[in-house]
């Protein structure tokens, strides 16, 4: 028996999403069990930021789900995920991407990736600020990257019931992400992701262009760790 109603948690979010919005369901620290509830109701994104409980979670459950890496990926750890990772979404450096494109090359395959944005005024250890991020692009190193595709931005906004500030950071990302198409993908039909929105502000997201919401604890209810 589980504690959630699972299903009904989902219909909830998700009748609240346009059509071109997509549901990352966060299930990191959650069992597999509740992932399956999900699954059967027709979710196949799920969002993990552990390495060891994601590759836990790959053997248990159904080849079609679509894993996102959402947490901080430590270069050492790339290696383990490549072969199956649909999408990383919080690349914070080159040298992460560096690793990211030697190990899918190494597997065939081509990863698609969003660059994580440091905007909340939160302290955190991860996320390019703008500068940083527009000094990435400029280099035009990921240029020569054959298995590894930018496809967005990701961010999250600072945690706070102020949501003034809340949109403030939503917009200033959206606003970042419109310059950078133009100046850098203005052909490239698949940099188009906006991933910001969580659980507790993803509706105000999704007013400020967001096209993918990470949300965990109203599906699932709290984490398991």
């Amino acid at each position: 028996m589980l504690d959630y109603d699972v299903k009904a948690n989902l219909k909830e979010v998700t009748a609240k999403l346009p059509q071109h919005v997509k549901l990352v369901a966060v299930s990191k620290f959650h069992p597999s069990e509740y992932l399956m509830e999900a699954y059967s109701e027709g979710q196949r994104i799920f969002g993990e930021s552990q390495v060891q409980e994601l590759q836990r979670k790959v053997t248990e459950l159904p080849d079609d789900i679509q894993w996102h890496f959402i947490g901080h990926l430590q270069t050492n750890k790339v290696k383990y995920i490549a072969p199956y990772i649909s999408m990383i979404e919080a690349v914070d450096s080159m040298k992460l991407m560096v690793e990211i494109q030697k190990q899918a090359a190494k597997h065939n395959r081509t990863i698609d990736v969003l660059l994580e944005l440091h905007i909340a005024e939160e302290e955190t250890k991860y996320g390019l600020t703008l500068d940083t991020c527009r000094d990435f692009l400029e280099s035009g190193e990921w240029r020569k990257m054959n298995n590894v595709r930018i496809c967005g931005l990701m961010m999250m906004a600072s945690y706070t019931d102020d949501t003034r500030q809340i949109k403030s950071e939503f917009t200033l990302a959206a606003n970042f992400f419109d310059e950078i198409k133009n100046k850098y993908f203005a052909d490239a039909d698949y940099f188009c992701e906006r991933s910001w929105g969580m659980s507790h502000d993803y509706p105000l997201a999704i007013e400020c262009g967001s096209t993918m919401v990470r949300v965990g604890t109203k599906i699932f209810g709290p984490r398991v760790y």
